[in-house]
């Protein structure tokens, strides 16, 4: 089993209107609804996957029982803590006439003590005999910046693995917990180090860069796929990097496709196959969720066609 927890889950709309046009009246030609937060799109892509998961986090209000509402119709096994604030709404136009995504979230609410301390007692309940814990998102406010990394402490210290996937401040003071893996995009990564990345040697420092920091694996995901550094145990010397390239897809929306992504990794290193074999199901899986609307839906069929595309290759130092 593998938990996910979601500490700003948010009700997802997303509209289809072609042609948008900044102060003009429009009408969607489709929309979707989906409980949202990153933690959920994974869970919602690891059962897609058929791999056991639950999903937990906070949720409060009409729209936190619209969430629950949502993920109890779609089957993915929940059980979340209730607080006094009013979940987010995320509500977002994607154009594919332009290729353009607009997207407008709301902050979310406010969390207490009180409320924080009952999550970590869910947590305490829910991962005995957990195989994975996925931290994923953003924090909402007044949460503390070392809540993922004290939660993340605690469970390292029971065995249980931790993924984490957040940035910033959260970020930084999570990978020193040495998680079993954490997955920055481009950007939050970049922030991570310093400095912006141009180029295959730019990532590969990266990736050393961070696996130094204190997490067993690194996986950065990308416009195009994702890089990764992997090793089989925290304290190896030995460690392979990776860089893995998608197949090109004419995308309806990329959001939510570096969830999908890390689900995918997840779910294929769960069921015991290689670095590489995880790699090109993570990233063509990535590029499958590109082809429909709504974070952590594709199509697995989509998926399998696409593996065969993935580029992968070793990212192997620069001699000089």
């Amino acid at each position: 089993m593998i938990v996910t927890v979601t500490l700003n889950a948010a009700i997802d709309r997303t509209l289809t209107v072609p042609n948008f046009q900044r102060g003009q009246r429009h009408r969607a030609s489709a929309g979707v609804t989906l409980a949202g937060g990153k933690g959920i799109n994974v869970a919602r892509a690891l059962k897609t996957l058929g791999v056991p998961v639950v999903a937990t986090g906070l949720v409060g209000g009409a729209t936190g029982t619209r969430i629950v509402e949502e993920l109890t119709a779609e089957a993915i096994l929940n059980d979340f803590v209730r607080i006094e604030g009013e979940s987010r709404t995320s509500t977002a136009v994607v154009d594919p006439a332009g290729g353009t995504y607009t997207e407008i979230n709301e902050w979310g609410p406010a969390v207490g003590e009180a409320e924080l301390e009952i999550l970590l007692d869910k947590l305490r309940y829910l991962t005995q005999g957990a195989e994975l814990v996925v931290f994923a998102g953003s924090l909402p406010r007044d949460v503390a910046d070392d809540f993922y990394a004290e939660a993340a402490r605690e469970l390292t210290r029971r065995h249980v693995p931790v993924v984490l996937d957040t940035e910033g401040e959260p970020l930084r003071l999570g990978v020193e917990v040495e998680p079993f893996l954490v997955s920055p995009n481009q950007a939050e990564a970049e922030a991570l180090v310093g400095q912006e990345f141009h180029d295959d040697e730019d990532f590969r420092l990266a990736l050393d860069q961070i696996a130094e920091m204190g997490p067993r694996n690194v996986l950065i995901t990308t416009e195009d796929g994702c890089v990764a550094l992997l090793r089989e145990e925290r304290d190896s010397r030995e460690s392979r990097s990776f860089r893995a390239v998608a197949p090109q897809v004419e995308p309806v929306s990329t959001v939510g496709s570096g969830d999908a992504l890390l689900a995918a990794y997840l779910a294929a290193r769960h069921a015991g196959r290689t670095h590489e074999e995880s790699l090109r199901s993570a990233v063509a899986t990535g590029a499958a969720s590109t082809l429909e609307i709504g974070a952590g839906r594709f199509d697995p069929r989509h998926a399998g066609r696409l593996q065969a595309g993935v580029a992968l290759s070793a990212l192997d130092a620069v001699e000089a």
